[in-house]
């Protein structure tokens, strides 16, 4: 914790800002999310396509939608887009504590994700901005605060699902609502270098649409978001095939969030300055896709519980989601850096933007077509393939990371990084 502190003080005001408002943005939402799977296949009864429709266009709403949220985050200012993403989605919470026809829920679904797309682009738009050549320790600490909040916010929402969760999705709104007043009165405002008045919007993602390298990077990378959000639809169902009753369940995906999050509150700015010294940006992306893919490989031998015993099956879960901490946290960092330094640290909102519209239209379809594979296979008792078909889109994700590394691709300038000090003391002057 002490080398997270002389991190944390080490930047200045707005991105100690940015990352203390992100714990908070994730308390609110983990408080409810891990759940949500669970709530609609349960109470309201929903098949398990239904359940993967919704939480695809959740997140595709956030994802696809991030084009647009960048691109007035470059036109508008940050901070105005922070603000109006965290009203938004104190809104579609409500909407989930009220409604209960599959409609209804979708749109309070994508509300949320709106929301999400105005102001996650802005706030690493942002951070960048303030953190300058120190992204990468930047963005480690970022996740630190951002897995904290992933810690927290379950562990909330377990506490709240005991009455029910109409409760907790209000108690989310709150969050949300709190946050809205207190960070327009701390987060100093930032104007980003406007792009020409002149200048279209059109044009200016045409600009970044141009930029071969880092389209081709956004496609890659694709995979690693179909395989990190499997913590929020396959894993969440498997605890359900594993656990037999509702508390059970409940109890073991919060497990789950509490896993992932202790993996990067320890280890993240460890691993990121251990991967950061022996391999470098391109090299730690490939590594840390490679154990992604890898996590699912012990749920591949022990998923059944009727062969291997309960406590053998949800062991293998757990590994699974550490695994996954572990290779989200090799790479979350080097990804962000990677982004800002193929834009030029031109238009960041708009690739930011971009990036996630291209990972949005995957995770969409990658979660359709999990939510139907895994209740088609769970039904023919074949439950082992999904993981590993899992496992083999890690696999392709890794090729194509080592294609564009190979290439020079994934080579930021030397100008733009700086090298990741565990303890690092400088200022960076916004």
């Amino acid at each position: 914790m002490r080398m997270l502190w002389t991190q944390f003080r080490s930047f200045d005001r707005p991105s100690q800002v940015l990352m203390v408002n992100q714990f908070t943005i994730n308390v609110g939402f983990y408080m409810l999310m891990p759940y949500l799977a669970g709530y609609l296949a349960g109470p309201l009864g929903l098949a398990a396509w239904a359940v993967g429709l919704v939480l695809g266009l959740r997140n595709f709403s956030q994802q696809g939608m991030f084009l647009l949220g960048g691109t007035l985050a470059d036109r508008l200012g940050y901070k105005p887009l922070i603000v109006a993403g965290c009203l938004l989605r104190v809104a579609g919470f409500v909407l989930l504590a009220a409604v209960q026809s599959l409609p209804a829920i979708l749109i309070a679904s994508v509300a949320t994700g709106f929301a999400g797309a105005l102001f996650n682009p802005a706030v690493r738009a942002y951070l960048a901005a303030d953190a300058g050549p120190r992204r990468v320790e930047a963005f480690a600490v970022f996740n630190v605060f951002y897995q904290a909040g992933i810690l927290l916010g379950p562990l909330i929402g377990l506490a709240l699902m005991t009455f029910d969760f109409q409760l907790t999705a209000l108690a989310a709104a709150t969050v949300f609502a709190v946050l809205t007043v207190v960070q327009i009165w701390a987060l100093p405002s930032h104007r980003p270098e406007k792009p020409d008045a002149k200048t279209r919007v059109l044009e200016d993602w045409r600009v970044v649409i141009s930029n071969r390298p880092f389209v081709l990077f956004a496609l890659a990378m694709v995979g690693s978001y179909v395989l990190s959000f499997q913590v929020y639809l396959a894993l969440p169902l498997q605890a359900a095939a594993i656990a037999g009753n509702e508390r059970s369940d409940t109890i073991l995906v919060t497990s789950l969030f509490v896993v992932s999050g202790v993996v990067a509150i320890v280890g993240q700015l460890q691993i990121t300055a251990w991967f950061s010294r022996r391999w470098g940006s391109g090299r730690s992306l490939i590594i840390g896709m490679a154990i992604m893919a890898l996590a699912f490989v012990p749920l591949t031998v022990f998923s059944s519980p009727a062969i291997w015993g309960g406590w053998a099956a949800a062991g293998a879960l757990i590994l699974t989601a550490a695994l996954l901490a572990v290779g989200t946290a090799a790479v979350f960092p080097f990804e962000m850096d990677t982004v800002v330094a193929l834009s030029d640290n031109k238009l960041v909102a708009t690739h930011y933007g971009f990036y996630n519209t291209v990972v949005g239209f995957g995770i969409l379809l990658g979660n359709l077509g999990t939510g139907a594979v895994f209740g088609i296979l769970s039904d023919a008792h074949l439950g082992s393939l999904i993981w590993v078909a899992l496992a083999v889109v890690g696999t392709i994700c890794v090729a194509a990371l080592y294609g564009l590394e190979r290439s020079g691709r994934l080579s930021p300038s030397p100008a733009e990084t700086a090298p990741v000090k565990a303890g690092g003391r400088h200022r960076q002057r916004a």
